[in-house]
């Protein structure tokens, strides 16, 4: 995987919500303030709602990092279709109790009874509903029921909702909740990052994976990452990954926008080329040169003082500097010889004014033929390593859609942790 071919010590951009990188944007600056003024307030709800993939599940996760489990007794759950029953017992589970199969009424007198000793402990009981979107109406005044549960003046449960756009709506126009809305006691909607935040949240997260500069990540990439994303953490997160992938698979060390713009286009299943640019891979072998002073091959380093006044011979194109097949550089090594016979017939029947000197002639035709026998030494290692490559990436993405399969699964799994 790319983590190994760039020497990170993690995977900063999976999809899974994970704590350790947590990003604190301006809007989740905010949702973070709201929460704890809730947890301050220590009664009624706090609405947190968002478009998927906006970090909700992740800001919870970095919150709950920070609480003091000895004085806050906090539990999560993940709803799927749950009606009024179905969550009473899921609220009864989450906390630990064993209430199954006994009716409604029975099951709401035990979690009473587990709140007030959490209470005469010493200990707040909070529980976090992710994914309240799927809510029935009636689970949702189930949940407003729990909340009523007291010792003295003292609330017993403190509940936050995080959900998707809809269920903000379902909370400000259901007639059926304005007993809930009155227990409202703050909300915020988490909003996609801005332009300007995209380039530290993409640093932060290689950071908490060992990122050491490489690769090093260029503005027109960061350009092209919210352009594409609107600024979503889960967007970025995914087309990220698969950058990075191709980044491993190239072999690059500078990821731009090109590279960005060719995994999004291969992303939506359309064909793309990409031609990474020879800064981005490291040294490569440049054009033999002839040196004037002993008529022998040379190679430029790419420095300008080894240049001197050599003089670049134009060779033949052998099926370009990209992928080469064996049939192509067969062809191209039938080229080499066939022009090297042209250029040795031609010296042979032409008349000069001044016919070169043997040695001369012969350095000449050998120089062009050492020439080529590099080229096409050049264009075949190439090919291996295109061959190897290849295999590469489709061990990488075999491994890589069994992970999604996996997460995927686990998602829909109504019991799954947030």
């Amino acid at each position: 995987m790319y983590d190994q071919f760039y020497g990170l010590t993690g995977r900063p951009f999976q999809l899974t919500p994970d704590p350790q990188y947590y990003f604190e944007s301006g809007t989740h600056r905010k949702a973070l303030s709201y929460l704890g003024y809730g947890l301050a307030q220590g009664e009624g709800f706090i609405v947190i709602t968002g478009e998927v993939g906006t970090g909700k599940s992740t800001l919870v996760a970095h919150l709950m990092q920070t609480i003091d489990k000895a004085r806050l007794n906090a539990v999560t759950i993940v709803t799927s279709q749950l009606d009024g029953a179905d969550m009473v017992q899921m609220v009864s589970e989450s906390f630990g109790m064993a209430t199954h199969g006994q009716g409604k009424a029975e099951t709401l007198k035990a979690i009473e009874n587990y709140l007030h000793g959490e209470a005469r402990a010493g200990r707040r009981s909070l529980l976090i509903v992710d994914e309240a979107q799927n809510l029935t109406i009636d689970a949702v005044e189930e949940l407003r029921m729990l909340s009523n549960f007291q010792l003295g003046p003292q609330a017993l449960l403190q509940i936050f909702l995080l959900g998707q756009p809809e269920f903000r709506d379902l909370v400000q126009n259901a007639m059926e909740l304005e007993q809930l809305r009155q227990r409202v006691i703050a909300t915020h909607h988490l909003e996609a990052m801005e332009a300007e935040e995209v380039e530290p949240y993409i640093t932060h997260r290689l950071s908490r994976a060992g990122w050491n500069g490489n690769p090093r990540i260029e503005a027109s990439a960061i350009a092209a990452l919210y352009r594409e994303t609107g600024g979503g953490p889960r967007k970025l997160n995914m087309l990220m990954s698969r950058v990075m992938l191709m980044g491993a698979v190239e072999q690059l060390h500078v990821i731009d926008g090109d590279l960005v713009n060719a995994v999004i286009t291969d992303m939506a299943g359309k064909p793309f080329e990409y031609e990474a640019p020879m800064s981005a891979k490291g040294p490569v072998a440049l054009p033999a040169e002839i040196s004037e002073d002993t008529g022998h091959a040379v190679v430029d380093k790419g420095h300008p003082e080894a240049r001197g006044s050599a003089k670049v011979v134009e060779f033949p194109s052998c099926a370009g500097d990209g992928d080469v097949s064996g049939s192509a550089a067969e062809s191209a090594l039938s080229s080499v010889h066939g022009m090297a016979e042209m250029a040795a017939s031609t010296l042979q029947s032409s008349t000069p004014v001044m016919s070169p000197p043997a040695a001369v002639t012969n350095n000449l035709e050998q120089t062009y033929l050492d020439a080529m026998a590099g080229r096409l030494t050049a264009l075949e290692q190439r090919v291996s390593e295109q061959d190897d490559a290849l295999r590469r990436v489709v061990a990488m993405i075999i491994d890589w859609m069994n992970r999604e399969s996996a997460l995927e699964a686990a998602q829909k799994r109504p019991d799954r942790a947030a």
